[in-house]
């Protein structure tokens, strides 16, 4: 009988030690996911929804109580007036319950180096502690790095997993470029291109700097010098990561330059070259 009790104890103790240890974390597959964005001319949105798609994911969109208008001059001009005046423009409530997910996709265009005031809105009024932020973004030229940056002083109980970024001018690449991260992150099961790291830079020979200067051609908030270069191979051509010095804009002579600046160009079967991103 004693023999019999003291077994009974043990298995108490045992399924206790069970039920109280360490629960084994879900896997980002497993996980449950919100594709949450703002979207002002549609780009992001469509970022948000080829991610929410290719995960089966929830997605909500944020919105303004007072929306920008849609002329991008006009955008650019309220946002100013905001920032000066240390505005912060309103969104309607998430519908979401944050708190039911375990990877929120956070979307938005980057506006004057960081994410949209919307965003930030939303950054303010919501607690994400604990959460794994995936932040994918749509640029002119670049942005990504700093929102990124910001995102994690915004959050800083967040944990900030590694992002997704894309100009505007290149959502045709998009698709395909989201399936490989989403795999290569983590989140779905494929075959993952991996590239190979950029070889040392050296000065940029005459040919080079065609390529860049026929990338960045075009791009009125982009007047800069090669100064060296890095390359690697794509599947389909190649990539080259440029530092160029800025230089002053014809069109905003009073505007200083950023000093040295790094360009990404692509250049794929035989394609015109294309800048993929600034970091300044």
């Amino acid at each position: 009988m004693k023999n019999v009790k003291l077994l009974l104890v043990l298995m108490a103790v045992t399924l206790i030690a069970v039920s109280c240890g360490p629960k084994k974390e879900k896997s980002l597959k497993d996980a449950s996911k919100l594709v949450l964005y703002y979207s002002q001319t549609g780009n992001t949105k469509a970022v948000a929804e080829e991610i929410a798609t290719k995960l089966g994911a929830d997605i909500e969109e944020i919105t303004m109580v007072d929306p920008y208008d849609t002329a991008f001059q006009a955008t650019i001009d309220r946002c100013m007036q905001e920032r000066e005046q240390g505005i912060i423009p309103d969104i309607h409530p998430i519908k979401a319950d944050i708190a039911s997910y375990d990877v929120i996709f956070l979307g938005f265009p980057v506006w004057f180096g960081t994410y949209a005031p919307p965003m930030q809105k939303f950054l303010l009024s919501t607690d994400l502690s604990g959460k794994k932020i995936v932040p994918f973004c749509t640029f002119g030229s670049g942005g990504g790095e700093s929102s990124v940056k910001d995102l994690r002083q915004a959050a800083p109980d967040a944990i900030v997993l590694p992002g997704y970024g894309v100009r505007a001018a290149r959502l045709e690449a998009m698709p395909k470029e989201i399936d490989n991260f989403l795999k290569s992150s983590g989140f779905l099961e494929g075959k993952v291109v991996h590239l190979e790291a950029f070889s040392e830079p050296h000065d940029v020979s005459e040919e080079e700097a065609a390529i860049f200067n026929a990338a960045i051609d075009g791009y009125p908030m982009l007047h800069a010098k090669a100064k060296t270069v890095a390359t690697r191979a794509l599947p389909n051509g190649e990539e080259y990561l440029f530092t160029a010095e800025d230089l002053p804009r014809e069109d905003k002579p009073d505007m200083p330059p950023a000093g040295e600046i790094r360009v990404f160009v692509t250049v794929e079967n035989n394609q015109a070259p294309v800048f993929t991103k600034v970091i300044r």
